[in-house]
């Protein structure tokens, strides 16, 4: 396996292009539990352009029967970036001072219970809660301040590359 470049900008022009709508390509979950890990996957799709088709363990879409738990679960995402060794994109957790359009960031409640997927549009200066914008679906938003999201747990994902055959 080779690792390439994980292509921000694209990630970046998909969720500008997608958070206010729906790509008819994807099922919208929006009505069976929210949509925001599906869009969040979009992106990172569009930033990597492989998907991994392992079963169970993989992350990949074909369509809303043929997915991987990954693909559309915020807990089951964030396993994947941060473990995978085989092909597609793959990350770490890290702090809010890495990050960089095209990364992802998963809100949680007191318990550590994650909730919701978003992904990083643009930062401003030293990247902090306030000057990180962010774009996402369930409740739709494009630049929106990951500081106006209420929370009381956050987790920060850099997309480091990704692995190709």
């Amino acid at each position: 396996m080779e690792i390439i470049g994980y292509n921000r900008r694209k990630a970046v022009s998909y969720a500008m292009q997608w958070a206010l709508s729906k790509n008819p390509k994807y099922y919208y979950f929006d009505e069976i539990g929210g949509d925001c890990t599906n869009f969040v996957s979009q992106c990172l799709y569009a930033g990597s352009g492989i998907m991994n088709y392992t079963p169970t363990y993989g992350w990949y879409y074909v369509n809303i029967n043929d997915r991987s738990p990954s693909w559309t679960g915020t807990k089951y995402l964030h396993h994947f970036l941060v473990s995978n060794k085989g092909l597609s994109v793959f990350g770490q957790e890290t702090s809010a001072d890495e990050m960089m359009p095209g990364d992802v960031i998963q809100l949680g409640d007191e318990n550590m219970n994650f909730y919701h997927s978003v992904i990083v549009v643009r930062t401003e200066g030293f990247p902090t809660e306030n000057t990180i914008f962010v774009a996402s679906h369930s409740f739709a938003a494009y630049m929106k301040r990951l500081s106006d999201y209420e929370y009381k747990n956050v987790r920060f994902i850099h997309i480091k590359g990704v692995r190709i055959p």
